[in-house]
């Protein structure tokens, strides 16, 4: 769908809704972990092209447990699999879903800024003529004071 001027709300309720939603998945994963930077960076690496291997040695394991040590839980191996096949999908849906906020987030920021610098620029040339606009205009414009010479009030800046 193309992107158009976004005019939506969600109300307090629906904050609170979609918080305990996102409450939900969580409790319904009791085991997520988080890892420090050097614990990612020291972990195996399971892609998108690793399923495959790790598939197959799945396969391989329960169809030769001879050959594997007694000490080798295929059990967990499977469980491992299963849980990694079923977290990958549910990834891919909550990158959509956090793709289209941070798209949409992303667009009526823009439509909030472009509207804002609007106003500021109507604010500053009013300012001159309609007294007590020029403590407003003097405050809108501190958002641009740290930009620099080199840009104009126009430019979009974080």
């Amino acid at each position: 769908m193309a992107y158009q001027n976004i005019a939506a709300t969600l109300s307090p309720q629906d904050i609170q809704e979609i918080k305990a939603a996102l409450q939900t998945v969580q409790k319904k994963m009791p085991f997520l972990i988080t890892l420090s930077t050097e614990e990612r960076r020291k972990l195996v690496k399971m892609g998108d092209k690793s399923l495959a291997f790790v598939n197959n040695s799945v396969t391989a394991a329960q169809s030769n447990r001879e050959i594997l040590p007694a000490t080798f839980d295929v059990e967990e191996l499977v469980r491992d699999y299963q849980l990694a096949t079923a977290l990958t999908e549910l990834l891919i849906s909550m990158q959509q879903l956090t793709e289209q906020v941070d798209d949409t987030l992303m667009a009526v920021g823009s439509e909030a800024m472009t509207s804002s610098l609007t106003v500021y620029d109507y604010v500053k040339t009013a300012s001159k003529k309609t007294p007590g606009l020029k403590t407003v205009a003097e405050q809108l414009g501190e958002r641009f004071k740290a930009i620099g010479r080199g840009k104009s009030a126009k430019t979009p800046v974080s």
